[in-house]
């Protein structure tokens, strides 16, 4: 009986948020081994009001932590993180149903892959324990292909628990796609790479090198809405560096921090982005802070701190902006939840709608069309 209750709750929150004019699909991905997860949600969100309502779910997929969808909409792709024995998968999706089905799944290459981008023509990971770049064509009926680019870093930095090797923790498409950016976390450097979408084992050719703040762990980058800038969040010293940026060159401007002048604990700086409008960027900090900070980006790209914010929860690993920039949604892996906060258009603050989405440890959150 409460099933069925259940059920028909879920269906009436659907039926009332459809026919709201501003619905997007919330999709979000898990990790499955420490609470009850199937893996991958799909969930209508109003952005009119920033209500919500379960549509789909896979079943039995392992520790989806990072997706992507691609440009089409007709498929996700997700990495399953699982130490030496983590592969990719790929999804047929049906955005106006949300019905998610599993086409296959590759090795990929490196253990624990953290970030995963595709376009029409490859899949490209970010393997965490392996330390390399794993590139994979996209079939016709838009399974992953075969591997098709193994790229190794090496090296180490100052942090021995966290440095000790290297740790590819992002890859990022250049705004013209013409380049990808990646940050590794254990050697203190970010890598440009030109992009060849169509060679058959040249996909990546090395650009250059920047060499980031020793100790500082670059984890997530996000670039500028006009591409002139990117913003580098380092998760062991939980600052932000600013780089002017122009056809695969990053020239370092300036630096800024996202701990409070009293902060002592444990640094755990997580995901970074900017509102759909420019004018804010927002970055989480896990460890014993749980915050996400708002900065004001002024005329120069600079960064001028507005407020720090509790994310009501535990462990804000990633967020997200709703595509019309009335919502930013932080997901709170230890806690369970996604927590739904209203962005004031004016000064960029977050004022917590109250409202929750619960759910097994979400770690990655991604809007989409239906």
């Amino acid at each position: 009986m409460k099933k069925t209750a259940l059920l028909f709750l879920v269906f009436s929150s659907a039926i009332s948020l459809k026919a709201q004019d501003k619905i997007y699909n919330l999709i979000i991905g898990t990790y499955t081994n420490n609470c009850d997860s199937k893996g991958i949600y799909v969930y209508d969100f109003s952005t009119d009001f920033g209500d919500f309502a379960l549509k789909n779910s896979t079943e039995n997929i392992k520790n989806p932590s990072y997706l992507t969808v691609s440009s089409d909409s007709k498929n996700i792709y997700s990495v399953n993180e699982n130490g030496e024995n983590s592969t990719i998968s790929a999804f047929s999706y049906n955005s106006k149903s949300g019905k998610i089905d599993l086409l296959n799944q590759q090795n990929s290459y490196g253990a624990d892959p953290c970030f995963i981008i595709a376009d029409e023509k490859n899949i490209i990971v970010a393997n965490y324990s392996g330390g390399n770049i794993s590139v994979f064509g996209i079939e016709k009926n838009g399974e992953a292909g075969n591997l098709k680019q193994l790229i190794q870093h090496e090296g180490n930095s100052l942090n021995k628990e966290r440095q000790e090797k290297a740790h590819v923790h992002q890859v990022v498409f250049s705004p013209d796609k013409k380049y990808i950016v990646v940050n590794d976390l254990g050697v203190d450097k970010i890598f440009v790479y030109k992009y060849n979408p169509t060679s058959t084992d040249k996909i990546l050719e090395q650009k250059s090198i920047i060499e980031t703040k020793p100790g500082s762990g670059p984890r997530h980058l996000t670039f500028s809405n006009d591409g002139k800038f990117v913003y580098v969040l380092g998760e062991l010293d939980g600052n932000i560096s600013s780089y002017k940026y122009s056809n695969g060159n990053l020239r370092k401007m300036e630096e800024t921090t996202l701990l409070p002048k009293d902060f002592k604990g444990k640094i755990g700086a997580a995901d970074i982005h900017i509102s759909p409008n420019g004018k804010f960027l927002y970055a989480t900090n896990r460890g014993d802070a749980n915050t996400i900070s708002t900065f004001a980006i002024n005329k120069k790209g600079g960064l001028n701190i507005v407020n720090h914010s509790s994310t009501k929860g535990k462990s804000p690993r990633n967020f997200v902006i709703d595509p019309t920039g009335k919502f930013l949604l932080v997901a709170n892996q230890d806690s369970n939840n996604v927590v739904i906060f209203r962005i004031d258009p004016q000064t960029g603050k977050l004022v917590d709608t109250g409202k929750r989405i619960e759910v097994c440890s979400p770690v990655c959150l991604v809007f989409g069309k239906q």
